[in-house]
């Protein structure tokens, strides 16, 4: 026999362990796909979507529920994806969710795309930590605007506790914005919402404004003009920076846009 793999994932030739062509390391993947950041500091690049599915909160406002309410999507080996990703012969990569930093074989993975040049952004929800390299974490802590029901049978109720008992972890933050480049983005449904992240940025006196974005709930075109007529002045008058959504100014909520 010439060759074959290891149990490891190498190939081998003659006894010779040559280049590692897969690994044993996997991610749960409900899509790939390249578009444009739609949100916070690099709004308009061009960028290449690793969407994970699989998420610790039940967001009443979620434009993914492919990933959270009922995930969906197969194990991808981190090999594939790095293949994957640079098909598209594009720089940015954001990985997603959902809520990606569950899966413990990101950390491979954002290593291994920041090793072959990638800028690598991770979109998270600041409730679970993984020694992560990016070069940008974009952190969208939940408000309480973001709980689902509690009412209509026993699944939205639990949902409603575990979601309430998740989605805040000051420990977490601390630590992804120790860890380097950060942003801190909101997604704001009222006015009466801009009182609670006064409160919750009082926390955190070493934040800049300049590292905080308000960004309007919108699930269409419509929902993200009304808000965005009151949200981008507010934004300028507390010192913040004020994001659009520009994948739903562009595409509506359509799916891979």
């Amino acid at each position: 026999m010439n060759g074959g793999t290891t149990s490891a994932g190498h190939f081998c030739r003659r006894g010779v362990k040559l280049f590692v062509v897969e690994s044993s390391f996997a991610v749960r993947i409900a899509e790939v796909y390249a578009s444009i950041q739609g949100e916070g500091q690099f709004a308009g690049t061009p960028s290449v979507f690793v969407r994970t599915t699989g998420c610790n909160l039940r967001c009443w406002f979620c434009d993914t529920p492919f990933t959270s309410w009922k995930p969906e999507g197969p194990h991808v080996s981190v090999a594939d994806l790095v293949r994957q990703v640079r098909e598209f012969d594009i720089n940015h990569v954001v990985l997603t969710g959902g809520e990606p930093l569950l899966q413990p074989d990101c950390v491979p993975l954002c290593e291994q795309l920041l090793t072959v040049g990638h800028f690598v952004t991770i979109e998270t929800a600041g409730t679970v930590f993984r020694p992560a390299a990016a070069s940008l974490m974009s952190i969208s802590p939940k408000l309480a605007n973001s709980s689902p029901a509690r009412t209509g049978d026993a699944d939205a109720a639990r949902w409603h506790a575990r979601h309430e008992q998740s989605r805040s972890q000051p420990e977490v933050i601390a630590k992804l914005i120790a860890a380097g480049e950060y942003q801190l983005k909101f997604v704001v449904d009222q006015p009466s919402d801009l009182a609670e992240i006064a409160t919750y940025l009082s926390d955190w006196p070493q934040v800049p404004g300049d590292r905080v974005w308000l960004m309007p709930q919108a699930r269409s075109r419509e929902e993200l003009q009304s808000r965005s007529d009151w949200l981008e002045s507010e934004a300028v008058r507390l010192g913040y920076r004020f994001s659009s959504r520009w994948q739903i100014a562009q595409f509506g909520n359509q799916r891979g846009k």
